[in-house]
């Protein structure tokens, strides 16, 4: 069941996160900006036990960012991060933004979604927000992809 997140969700998500950070796919995530950003967040609940997890995140009027998108390993390839993909999309069709972009080192699952690969530099917004408080910045690995949406 896929559903938004609550409070007592956090620390799952946390964990989930960080351990997929830790074996290099993906950047971690403190508990701080979980609960600072909590409202962002989708969990997929598999017989009362969260699995997966992703977010969307509002970065200017018309542009969100999906991220921490992650599935525990037991659960991967059963379609819930595409589940977990498609309800960041919709939520952002909702909200009317007009592109929604991502930072990735799975490229070929988001190719799968819809998912073209941009130039970081068409996400000056993303940059100058978050990327330049990141460790890996200016050196950064991950592939920038994006999807325009139709609103």
């Amino acid at each position: 069941m896929l559903r938004k997140t609550n409070i007592k969700d956090i620390k799952r998500i946390h964990s989930i996160i960080n351990a997929a950070a830790s074996k290099g796919e993906m950047l971690p995530r403190s508990l701080g900006e979980l609960y600072d950003n909590m409202r962002d967040y989708f969990v997929y609940v598999e017989n009362g036990m969260i699995v997966g997890t992703g977010a969307l995140h509002i970065c200017w009027e018309d542009l969100a960012e999906i991220r921490s998108l992650c599935v525990v390993e037991s659960s991967r390839k059963t379609g819930i991060g595409r589940k977990i993909v498609n309800a960041c999309i919709d939520e952002a069709k909702a909200f009317q933004m007009k592109m929604v972009f991502l930072l990735t080192y799975q490229e070929g699952f988001f190719k799968k979604c819809g998912f073209s690969v941009v130039d970081k530099r068409e996400l000056p917004q993303k940059i100058w927000s978050d990327c330049i408080k990141c460790p890996k910045f200016p050196e950064c690995d991950e592939i920038a992809m994006a999807m325009k949406i139709d609103v």
